[in-house]
């Protein structure tokens, strides 16, 4: 009975994320605006037919820069991550990462490009800063989770840094390197979007291409992307691995000099609100509050709230429909082959730039910000969500095809379904809010619109509400996982 009404329950809870979304449709801009689309689309397409590179050279040193930023930013996110694990039951360690973590890399990026220009320690720690913040939380997951029959074994004299170092640490190693390799892709991924921000990497050269119209050479650099992630498998090797992060700080581009006066300013004067730099009243800086809030606050978290509702509900019915491509229940090794690839393809690459080509093809909306945003992650948890079905085992004379999905597979799946897209809402959110920078009007919009018009001090309370509106909505996620009764989902983050 207990079971039956936890069952029912997540399917209450999933009507009424369902009619939340369909709430926001008619307060959403779900418009296509491009002149002619399809013909635009017809040429993108055509595009995959011919893949070029213009400039090997160019293309070779981007995807070099691509894979030391990533790597530089993962090991020093891991390492400290680590660190702060240990730590973590510290209410502060907890508090700080959970708003280093929910600042995307991009905004990262842009507040650190106010400190640094285009300096390699813009990128690096613009991965590094939200990396050791998600890797501490997912790592004192995995110490909090297991571990403890090790311990059992040990002699009572044993001191605590032997108990963890000869017994804990092995026996949750592989969770960790699992873990990290995942990281690692996610690294890549971002590491490619913060060429769109000026950086040198592979974002650079495909966000040309795109404006130019140069479609052949944009399927080029993402194939080359795509066999960059595929191959991780066979790269990503602990000797390989050991030696890139001795030659990677040698090899990143470094052509622009360190300020001093530019990060004294930045703190003394930047990110001051303007009323308290100029000596103003209470009542100025209130004032001044009160504006950012209605002009640009408010109407950007509506905006943000929206597609980001819409787009996770979209991801969860894509996902349900597409786990079947890899499950064995539906194909053959061939078919599960294809569908992999498919999956492959859809959770490499990044929402941003999905969403960048969408937009070139529809215009400014928030229908390429959803589509997008629901296909990456759909490709993620559809490819999670089939693994899972393979190692569900059902009776022999169950019966085949739509019956076996509605009845026997769907069932089984759904509780970890459930938890593997709570864990993605709070990501979903995160990069909801960056899409603003290519034009929808999210937070991200007014962020970047703020910087632009060197604006700092507004930028910084606008990116510390998307933090806080961020941690609103994992706190929540999480509520809802425990009142679920849902497994843990550490992998999906």
């Amino acid at each position: 009975m207990l079971q039956g009404f936890k069952h029912s329950t997540r399917w209450h809870v999933s009507v009424w994320f369902i009619a939340s979304a369909l709430l926001c449709l008619p307060f959403a801009d779900l418009g296509i605006y491009s002149y002619d689309p399809w013909s635009e689309l017809g040429r993108l397409l055509g595009g995959v037919l011919q893949p070029t590179m213009s400039d090997w050279s160019e293309v070779a040193q981007a995807t070099i820069q691509t894979f030391a930023f990533a790597l530089l930013g993962v090991g020093i996110g891991s390492v400290c991550g680590f660190a702060l694990a240990l730590v973590f039951h510290w209410r502060w360690v907890r508090v700080l990462c959970a708003l280093l973590r929910a600042v995307h890399e991009l905004f990262w990026a842009l507040i650190l490009m106010q400190i640094f220009g285009l300096h390699p320690l813009t990128g690096l720690l613009a991965l590094a800063i939200p990396y050791t913040a998600t890797f501490a939380k997912v790592y004192a997951e995995i110490l909090e989770e297991g571990g403890a029959p090790a311990l059992a074994t040990l002699s009572p004299n044993t001191t605590a840094l032997s108990a963890f170092l000869y017994t804990r640490l092995p026996d949750l190693w592989s969770h960790i390197k699992t873990y990290t390799a995942y990281r690692m892709e996610c690294g890549l991924r971002s590491s490619a979007v913060l060429g769109f921000v000026g950086l040198p990497t592979l974002g650079y050269s495909l966000s040309s291409a795109f404006m130019q119209g140069q479609y052949a050479q944009v399927w080029g650099l993402l194939l080359l992307f795509y066999l960059l992630i595929a191959t991780m498998p066979y790269w990503l090797k602990p000797k390989f691995v050991a030696l890139s992060l001795v030659i990677a700080p040698f090899v990143i581009d470094n052509d622009q000099a360190l300020s001093m006066d530019n990060v004294v300013r930045f703190f003394t004067q930047d990110i001051i609100p303007a009323p308290i730099l100029q000596g103003g009243s209470f009542f100025e800086l209130w004032s001044w509050l009160t504006e950012l809030w209605l002009q640009q606050a408010w109407p950007g978290i509506i905006n943000t709230l929206l597609l980001s509702q819409m787009a996770l509900v979209l991801t969860g019915v894509l996902s349900l429909l597409l786990f079947p491509l890899i499950s064995r229940y539906f194909f053959k090794r061939l078919g599960r082959t294809a569908g992999h690839v498919f999956l492959v393809v859809m959770r490499s690459t990044p929402e941003y730039i999905l969403a960048f080509i969408l937009l070139l093809l529809w215009g400014p909306s928030m229908l390429p910000a959803v589509v997008a945003l629901a296909l990456h992650n759909a490709g993620i948890i559809g490819h999670l969500l089939g693994r899972y079905s393979n190692e569900l085992q059902l009776r022999a004379d169950v019966s085949r095809g739509v019956n076996t999905y509605s009845y026997e597979l769907l069932p089984r799946v759904y509780g970890q379904f459930l938890a593997f897209l709570f864990y993605r809402w709070e990501v979903i959110f995160r990069e909801t809010a960056i899409l603003g920078i290519l034009g929808i009007a999210t937070l991200g919009f007014y962020i970047d619109s703020a910087i632009q018009e060197v604006r700092i001090d507004r930028a910084m309370v606008l990116i510390l509400i998307t933090a806080l509106l961020n941690v609103v909505i994992d706190s929540f996620a999480r509520w809802l996982r425990r009142r679920l009764q849902l497994n843990s989902a550490i992998e999906v983050r």
